[in-house]
């Protein structure tokens, strides 16, 4: 990365074809980035779905209640969090419905200095978590 440019340049190597600022405008926001993390506010409403997309290892904070059903390579999983929950996210593709009743409003804290290996295939939602 230049030293005139380093934010756009992370930002650059950030965006792909799966970059959910990419495949949903509509409900990730671009709140702040530099070289070391980019930081994302979602929203939506339920029914709403989100197209195939990728995140690299993140941390996520739920500003309201988050009940979603995540899909990635055939496989489903149903998710619910409570609002103020903050969970590790590992590197991951998926695609989500919001299947609950209110709207969903999130942060997501993506972490760009972990070594990128891809999402692994194994892994969707959130990991275990650790105090």
């Amino acid at each position: 990365m230049s030293p005139d440019h380093p934010v756009e340049e992370a930002s650059a190597m950030m965006r792909t074809d799966d970059d959910p600022l990419q495949t949903d405008p509509e409900h990730y926001r671009l709140l702040w980035e530099n070289e070391h993390v980019r930081v994302l506010d979602y929203t939506d409403v339920p029914g709403d779905r989100t197209h195939v997309h990728r995140h690299p290892a993140s941390v996520m904070v739920t500003l309201t209640g988050f009940d979603r059903r995540l899909v990635a390579d055939g496989r489903e999983l149903d998710v619910a969090l409570p609002a103020g929950t903050a969970v590790w996210l590992p590197a991951q593709r998926h695609s989500g419905r919001n299947t609950g009743s209110t709207p969903t409003h999130t942060i997501l804290v993506e972490l760009l200095d972990v070594p990128v290996e891809g999402p692994d295939p194994t892994v969707l939602g959130p990991g275990p978590s650790q105090s």
